[in-house]
């Protein structure tokens, strides 16, 4: 008698690192390939990773969740140096078996802990994948931060690590669905989740002899196992989608990132933005937030509107802001206006269109920058409009080379409110116009009420009606027609139409496309902005200075 899988009394609180070598029991294992059906994945997933290591001019790969070997024997087949670990010695007797039987390849084979890989595993890689869902039987977050700075340990100065794992998101957010079309490509074999909370994620496998099978695993979400990559060191992580490097349309099955090792001195891309500026810098870069801003604010104007109505549309709110400041200028076709934190671009469209403005769009997220770029293809104005990734604490434009230095609610993310305003001073002509919008605190607001707000975006502090009155006159600005035109209500009523409309579209299936904790996260952060707004701690409105000429 083979030794069944043992679980104890309640499985559902079987929830150990180590208690998966005790899952893969001899009968199990024996079914694995079944389930996989080597052929169907091969197809499923053609050269992608073959394809990937060779972009990266990878040699050698370290295979260190080896499983039954298909992925060991695929590399090997392609002309990698591999070595197989796995910490089930019944996985890699099978793994070296089927070596042999698919390309008559001698697997150089390991039995290895991920939380002591160097102990059991020598030398250094080009590359390691941790493929097949594995790095979800880590149960503990000391254990996956352990295992990963392994795994960086035992990567080359320029190496790359390749870790895939199940969209846990979509699962824990919406239940489970699979197209059944990459993995586990077995056509008799059922697979699907028999118990799933926050820490636990129980698969049930049941095969065609009506034999049945599980395994527990932690629910990893896509965005944390970023963040737990980049705490251990690895510079850059890019995330795949089912092989796809763009995924928005429909939500995976399986996530693949790709996380470099590689620190590039002479490359400060990223070193340009830190602090406030960095933080925000990732927050729209990331898939949840270019979603979401997308969908709900509509991917043109993601900025405060001016609401007719309670129930305007958004769109529609925003670009009258956008009407309402254009107005108060005198564009003429020709003038340049460099548009600060610019989005998508719905503003330098409008500009550009309307007015036959030169605009110069500096904004620091790359993923908004090519939706603004190709926006404006498609509406014909790429010629007027330069888009460029870049912060406004250090304006990539030489001196006095602007008419209008124009922001829309984008300067509270800047650490150093001073530094923007005086770049802006710079790079303004004598004569030209400052106009700008920015959610603030109030002149009078108590200390210490808007830390939820500021925990939220991640803010020591805001700006305020007197802060940026005080500092355009300090560096040579005159106030036009009263220079600001204040307006409270708004804020109010645009973070409140934005909170239904995002509760509306959540009842529809937005949370397909966004993640549930992006989601609960911009609720609460929507309710303390309107709290704020009602109470007065919090204000918004129109800014409007004119850069006074040299004496």
């Amino acid at each position: 008698m083979q030794p069944a899988q043992e679980f104890g009394d309640n499985p559902v609180e079987v929830r150990e690192t180590g208690h998966y070598t005790e899952e893969y029991v001899p009968s199990f294992v024996e079914k694995w390939d079944s389930l996989i059906d080597w052929e169907k994945r091969a197809e499923s997933e053609g050269n992608f990773f073959i394809d990937l290591l060779r972009k990266w001019g990878v040699k050698s790969v370290l295979d260190v969740a080896t499983g039954t070997g298909f992925h060991s024997v695929r590399l090997l087949s392609a002309g990698f140096e591999t070595v197989s670990a796995d910490g089930s010695a019944d996985m890699l007797a099978m793994a070296f078996e089927n070596g042999v039987k698919q390309g008559d390849h001698i697997l150089r084979v390991v039995q290895a802990d991920w939380r002591w890989l160097n102990r059991d595993v020598h030398g250094e890689y080009d590359a390691i994948v941790c493929l097949g869902n594995s790095f979800t039987h880590l149960f503990s977050e000391r254990d996956r931060r352990k295992a990963l700075a392994e795994f960086y340990a035992m990567l080359k100065h320029d190496g790359i690590l390749i870790l895939d794992q199940r969209n846990y998101d979509t699962i824990l957010d919406d239940g489970y669905t699979s197209k059944h079309t990459y993995y586990y490509c077995g056509e008799d074999v059922s697979v699907a989740p028999e118990y799933v909370d926050e820490g636990l994620c129980r698969m049930r496998y049941e095969f065609p002899d009506e034999s049945v099978y599980h395994l527990n695993m932690f629910p990893l979400r896509k965005d944390y196992v970023r963040t737990l990559m980049s705490d251990v060191g690895f510079q850059h992580i890019e995330t795949y989608g089912d092989f796809q490097h763009t995924y928005r349309g429909e939500q995976p099955d399986f996530f693949v990132h790709v996380a470099e090792k590689e620190y590039r001195i002479g490359d400060d891309t990223e070193g340009r933005y830190t602090g406030a500026v960095g933080t925000a810098r990732s927050y729209y870069n990331s898939s949840d937030a270019d979603t979401f801003y997308a969908a709900v604010w509509g991917g043109e104007d993601i900025h405060i509107g001016l609401y007719e109505s309670a129930e305007e549309p958004i769109a529609d709110a925003s670009r009258r802001t956008v009407e309402r400041m254009a107005g108060k200028l005198d564009l003429e076709p020709g003038s340049v206006v460099l548009d600060l934190g610019s989005g998508y671009g719905g503003s330098a469209r409008y500009l550009a269109g309307t007015y036959g403005s030169r605009v110069l769009a500096l904004n620091l997220s790359e993923v908004e920058n090519r939706r603004h770029a190709e926006l404006n293809s498609a509406s014909g104005l790429s010629d007027r409009i330069e888009v460029v990734d870049g912060s406004f604490e250090d304006i990539p434009y030489p001196d006095d080379s602007v008419d209008v230095v124009w922001s829309q609610d984008a300067f509270l993310h800047s650490g150093n409110r001073v530094q923007v305003l005086e770049e802006i001073a710079r790079v303004l002509r004598p004569g030209g116009h400052v106009i700008f919008t920015d959610p603030m605190a109030a002149d009078d607001c108590p200390n210490g009420v808007l830390q939820p707000i500021l925990d939220r975006i991640h803010l020591d502090g805001m700006g305020s009606p007197a802060f940026y009155t005080r500092e355009l006159t300090r560096l040579g600005f005159s106030a036009v027609d009263g220079g600001f035109e204040e307006h409270r209500e708004q804020l109010v009523a645009h973070y409140a139409r934005v909170l239904k409309e995002t509760e509306r579209q959540e009842a529809e299936g937005l949370a397909r496309k966004v993640s549930h904790d992006y989601l609960t996260q911009m609720k609460k952060g929507l309710d303390h902005w309107v709290d704020g707004g009602r109470k007065e701690h919090i204000t918004w409105g129109i800014f409007h200075f004119r850069l006074n000429a040299a004496q």
